[in-house]
């Protein structure tokens, strides 16, 4: 059965979240005063996203809500005893230096282009829809989907098979017909592919290039490789880097 539509991850997919939160973490750190606690930057830097990673599986594990993970990192981060109030006040400023480098990654306007006549799409995120409603528009590509579904308001993530089945129900199509595009080859990659998509898995980095990837999705190395690998009428499509 042809593949109808793609269904994007967002973070570290299409928007190139580590590389603004670490930039964005930086201006921070120095608007907060915080960097001489550190003995470099790299460092306070490193401490805030293992912290991220530990506080997000709990969201995801259903432990605790969006907004109590969030809060949950500035304190695990600072070692205080904060209220909400004063955690919340804390990560919105570094939203506001998070926001200032927001930007997407090189390959997807192109491929974003070259699929927009063969392909439906819609976007699936561990997230909330405050959030990636407004990163959407804010990046300019926001009218590219048809919907946008994130696990704050859908009650189940992915990996769970669920996250991606409401995806397809959304589109009105069986699973077999979507595709899915991730950076995680766990939550994105090997959950997709066990809901029933076709998987994609961009390993930009080639952390699994040579070997010990799960098995099911299909690693790519570049969005540039969907294109042909799902089939569209386009130049763009480049040979899989992995095969």
């Amino acid at each position: 059965m042809s593949i109808r539509a793609v269904v994007w991850d967002v973070d570290d997919t299409l928007f190139d979240y580590t590389g603004a939160d670490r930039a964005g973490m930086r201006l921070h750190l120095a608007a907060e005063g915080l960097l001489e606690a550190y003995e470099s930057v790299e460092q306070a830097i490193v401490s805030w996203r293992e912290i991220t990673d530990v506080q997000w599986a709990r969201f995801s594990a259903g432990e605790v809500d969006f907004q109590g993970q969030r809060r949950d990192r500035v304190r695990v981060f600072l070692g205080e005893a904060l209220s909400d109030a004063e955690a919340d006040a804390w990560f919105q400023r570094y939203v506001a230096h998070y926001e200032t480098v927001w930007a997407l990654f090189p390959d997807v306007l192109p491929v974003l282009d070259a699929l927009a006549t063969s392909h439906r799409h819609a976007v699936l995120s561990n997230s909330s829809i405050h959030v990636q409603d407004r990163k959407l528009r804010a990046l300019g590509v926001y009218d590219r989907f048809e919907a946008v579904l994130c696990a704050a308001e859908l009650g189940v993530s992915k990996p769970e098979p669920g996250a991606f089945h409401a995806a397809c129900e959304v589109l009105e199509l069986a699973p077999e017909q979507v595709a899915y595009v991730g950076d995680h080859p766990e939550i994105d990659g090997r959950g997709a592919a066990e809901a029933g998509l076709r998987s994609f898995w961009i390993d930009r980095d080639g952390v699994y290039a040579t070997g010990g990837a799960p098995v099911g999705p299909h690693r790519i190395a570049t969005l540039a490789e969907l294109p042909a690998l799902l089939g569209a009428d386009t130049r763009f499509g480049a040979p899989s880097t992995f095969g």
